[in-house]
């Protein structure tokens, strides 16, 4: 496996170099804990300035998972769900994490991975106009993720429509922005931290998959939106004691633009991958302008390729085919990539 090209994931190498240098350098420094450092208090007013929203509440949290499982919990009454694509990455790859916390996720057919706000309003409305509507889930808030699942930008027109939607019937909307920084990369996006925080109730910044060894930061421009939200974070499971590990990585991150610009060569790099596979007769599975690359590949080719490449099996295309994930990430090279290309 040491030998394999890895493009499976964009979690798979450890952290920035300025990440780890800072961790170097802060090791021996003592400073209180769960995140009410100096550190810690730094890089939430530098996400606050990025954002633009000087009174927003920023914590801090380890994983994506954690993060949506608490925030989720945190915002819904106990007879909510929450209305998501169903490619979302609550409804397919969570292993039921929303469920577990007692909380239905409202699954609804999505195109290229997003929603629109017109499945939502029509759902909300068929619900409201319910006579039985007691009987059933009431919807409490909708996610979306940026990117998808699938790669695809919301551009903010259609963020913009949604959130309306979303303010029209008085729910919250909480987006993942697990791969956020990629999103930022792309030339097709149009969305910036600041329009994040006008459109979203809540939304995180994504580190695990943008260059940090883990964590995720939350953003929730209505500081009063979820109260006593420490002791959720905590009560879930989600409290880091040496939480200046994960202030440490957003304060560097969010230093000389870095988040913005860390997403870059991924982009860069996919596009070759992409051209690439037009080239040698592949066909995509869908157009995604991220980091990630879907497309579909001859079943009896897939051993062979395993051989040499780590790859993410999506799903099968019919009796002969596959479709199968390459993603790169703030970490991949040019050699990498023109050794993949040799492969394909």
């Amino acid at each position: 496996m040491a030998n394999k090209l890895m493009f499976a994931s964009d979690y798979q190498e450890g952290a920035h170099e300025n990440i780890i240098r800072r961790m170097v350098d802060t090791n021996l420094i003592s400073t209180s804990g769960y995140g009410t450092d100096e550190i810690c208090a730094s890089a939430r007013d530098k996400i606050r300035k990025a954002c633009n929203c000087p009174d927003a509440r920023v914590e801090f949290l380890v994983g994506g998972t954690q993060t949506n499982a608490t925030v989720i919990a945190s915002i819904l009454r106990p007879y909510e769900g929450v209305i998501a694509a169903d490619s979302g990455h609550i409804n397919v790859h969570e292993a039921g994490a929303i469920e577990y916390t007692g909380h239905k996720v409202i699954a609804l057919p999505g195109a290229d991975g997003k929603l629109s706000a017109e499945t939502i309003a029509d759902f909300l409305h068929s619900y409201e106009i319910d006579e039985n509507n007691d009987h059933t889930v009431k919807p409490g808030m909708v996610y979306v993720s940026q990117t998808t699942e699938y790669g695809t930008l919301y551009s903010k027109s259609e963020l913009t429509a949604i959130s309306q939607v979303c303010r029209q019937h008085n729910i919250p909307l909480y987006l993942d922005g697990a791969r956020l920084a990629y999103a930022l990369a792309c030339p097709e996006n149009d969305i910036t931290l600041p329009d994040l925080a006008q459109l979203c109730d809540a939304f995180y910044i994504g580190g695990t998959k943008c260059g940090a060894l883990f964590g995720e930061a939350v953003v929730i421009p209505d500081s009063n939106l979820i109260p006593h939200f420490f002791t959720m974070i905590k009560q879930h499971g989600a409290l880091l004691a040496k939480g200046r590990l994960l202030g440490i990585q957003f304060d560097e991150l969010f230093s000389n633009n870095l988040y913005e610009e860390i997403g870059q060569t991924a982009i860069s790099y996919a596009r070759e991958i992409t051209e690439a596979l037009h080239k040698k007769g592949y066909k995509l599975y869908l157009n995604s302008p991220s980091n990630q690359i879907f497309f579909i590949i001859e079943n009896n080719a897939l051993q062979e390729l395993s051989q040499q490449v780590e790859y993410s099996y999506i799903e099968k295309y019919d009796d002969t085919h596959s479709v199968i994930r390459f993603a790169t990430s703030w970490a991949t090279t040019s050699e990498s990539v023109q050794a993949l290309i040799s492969i394909l």
